[in-house]
């Protein structure tokens, strides 16, 4: 007879785990814009053979097909209402592959993954929401006779212990795992170190902790081995990719053989796991490798070198990637809102703007400095004050006019210290159209030279002159781009510097025709050989009124409308603004393809216009399956 879970992971050797579904069925021949939980009904012979390839692996526990069987992400396939349905299915798909594989001994583990929404304060999404998705879908596994919970691939602890509260008010008697996963720096996408991680799952009850995706079993180890020593007396578990995925003739592969988890299989026995697996990129060879490795007595333990825990844990205290590089990097499409700072002290209503934006699902927000040289509150405050009370993400607006090369390196440590880490580096508007056309106008630096001053020398540590720093700032840098430029071939050049200094992305103005910027790309290729890899947000600009339409076709340099755009603006009259809204939505649809995201440029202080602008945007969510 079939030990209870939690009895039989403190016996002898570890179990192991199965490894990715995602990756699988992908490679069967299933699109990745299916939903993949419905093949538990649609095509349940698919998922049945994989379940039985895992248990002839030798697997001792096999995870349901279930990881986005919740109602937000099945909402996205019209499936809200198949939530228990969906996720009875999965369990009994695997009840049948382990009757049909004679191995009765194998463990059901029902798999539960993030929502696919934030949670409020970084989305709209209340815990009481939260806790009752959850709630549905654990109750329907619960129900269905899964013999442990697996909570896996979350990104926010927060949203794990609602999962983890609502397991235990709808499935008390099944023990719960859960599993965060972690970005490059060790960290999770809020900030927090596996230490503290650790100890708060393990605090609010959770009967085994640990980690899951993130990167390959090499991180891992060292994740497992911080959250073991925050925890000693913990249960742990891991179950690590196979490595970093890259693209390769339109498919993404892993590249960690089957050998080198069966080396990991032992480290990860010697840190201590006593649940071990794989996700995404793993297939039943690597688990097969494994099963092997554990079951080798021949084989020894490798020795563990004690890696040095961090002391400080707090996630404003210590380095790691901004969220929005990690973006950018992971080719995810990043929407951000530029908003000015306020003219007076006060900055309420600055405050309540951004958390009307963060919550309609603004990546970050672009604070300017001294737009059109009116006078305004330092843009530093503003990004500072935005990013300590609301954990929202800032872009702070650097231009070079007005400063000399001392002043700004002084400016670039002052944001380091606060906290400040995304810069959009620009030439910055004239003081002559501004508050005071006789103030100081002059500049020691043009953008591009000040995009290499960042990039080149203090980020490895040195100012202009080569003098040391202290340590190395890690700033991620964005240039201005105008990528409906009348002199494409101009741009291309001025770009092309920015590039050669270290830019990260661009900021591009806002291009009212989008074969404009197809025609920049195909210029771009013409002239430099290769397409161009600089991710750009594209500027976005909600018209307003037609008098505004006439004004910024008129007036604003290289900024152009088309007579249909105009047309529409005038015959709206009184609802100029929501057809503004629509047009800036229609833009946004034909450049998706063509630009990695948004800079939206709201007018007048119409935060709200950009909010809805926002919330007509599909899905940007990349994830729709375990592995």
């Amino acid at each position: 007879m079939k030990l209870p879970f939690l009895q039989r992971l403190q016996q002898g050797e570890p179990l192991l785990g199965d490894g990715a579904m995602g990756t699988l069925l992908h490679s069967r021949g299933v699109p990745m814009d299916v939903c993949f939980d419905e093949l538990n009904i649609t095509r349940p012979e698919i998922v049945l053979g994989i379940h039985k390839d895992y248990i002839a692996a030798g697997a001792d526990l096999i995870e349901t097909n279930t990881f986005s069987a919740n109602r937000y992400k099945l909402m996205q396939h019209g499936l809200q209402d198949t939530v228990a349905t969906i996720n009875r299915a999965g369990v009994d798909l695997v009840k049948l592959a382990i009757a049909q594989s004679g191995h009765a001994d194998v463990y059901i583990g029902g798999s539960v993954g993030p929502l696919g929404v934030r949670l409020k304060p970084y989305g709209r999404l209340t815990k009481e929401d939260a806790r009752a998705a959850y709630k549905e879908q654990i109750g329907a596994l619960a129900e269905a006779g899964v013999d442990v919970l697996l909570l896996e691939t979350f990104t926010d602890h927060v949203e794990m212990l609602e999962a983890l509260a609502a397991a235990r008010a709808v499935a008390s008697g099944v023990p719960v795992i859960c599993h965060m996963t972690f970005g490059a720096d060790d960290r999770t996408l809020l900030g927090y170190l596996p230490g503290r991680v650790a100890r708060d799952l393990y605090e609010a009850g959770a009967d085994v902790i640990g980690v899951n995706c993130s990167g390959g079993p090499e991180q891992l180890s060292r994740i497992l081995q911080a959250m073991h020593h925050a925890v000693p007396q913990a249960l742990c578990s891991v179950m690590p990719n196979a490595g970093f995925p890259q693209a390769v003739g339109g498919r993404v592969m892993y590249s960690a053989t089957e050998d080198y988890f069966a080396d990991y299989a032992l480290t990860f026995k010697a840190i201590g796991a006593r649940l071990i697996g794989g996700c995404c990129g793993t297939t039943p060879e690597h688990i097969a490798a494994m099963r092997q490795a554990l079951n080798d007595k021949t084989r020894t333990l490798p020795h563990l070198q004690t890696q040095e825990m961090p002391v400080l844990e707090d996630a404003l205290t210590a380095e790691r990637p901004t969220e929005l590089a990690n973006k950018l990097a992971h080719g995810h499409f990043v929407i951000t809102v530029e908003m000015a700072p306020p003219r007076a002290y006060t900055i309420h209503k600055t405050l309540n703007s951004a958390r009307m934006l963060q919550e309609a699902g603004a990546d970050c927000v672009d604070i300017a400095d001294s737009p059109t040289a009116r006078m305004r509150m330092s843009p530093w405050a503003v990004c500072h004050v935005l990013s300590t009370q609301l954990q929202i993400e800032t872009v702070l607006h650097f231009p070079t006019r007005g400063r000399n090369l001392l002043r700004i390196q002084g400016d670039l440590l002052a944001a380091h210290a606060l906290g400040l880490r995304n810069l959009f580096v620009t030439m910055g508007d004239p003081t002559a159209i501004g508050d005071y056309p006789e103030a100081h106008d002059t500049y020691d630096i043009a953008p591009s030279a000040l995009i290499a001053l960042i990039k080149q020398r203090m980020n490895a540590g040195l100012d202009q002159a080569g003098n040391s720093i202290g340590q190395p700032t890690s700033f991620t840098v964005g240039c201005a781009l105008n990528m409906g430029a009348e002199d494409v071939d101009k741009e291309i050049k001025v770009l092309v510097k920015k590039l050669e200094a270290g830019a990260d992305f661009a900021l591009g103005q806002p291009v009212f025709e989008p074969e404009k910027i197809e025609r920049f790309h195909q210029r771009y290729q013409e002239v430099r050989g290769e397409a161009l890899k600089l991710p750009v947000l594209m500027g976005v600009l909600p018209l307003y009124s037609l008098r505004h339409a006439q004004f910024l076709h008129n007036e604003i340099p290289g900024l152009s409308l088309p007579a249909h755009i105009l047309k529409r603006i005038e015959e709206a009259s009184d609802s100029a603004p929501q057809e503004g809204v629509k047009i800036a939505q229609e833009l946004l649809r034909a450049m998706r393809g063509m630009v990695q995201g948004a800079y939206i440029i709201p007018q007048f202080g119409r935060y709200d216009l950009a909010a809805e602008i926002i919330d007509a945007l599909p899905s940007r969510s990349s994830v729709t399956a375990r592995g």
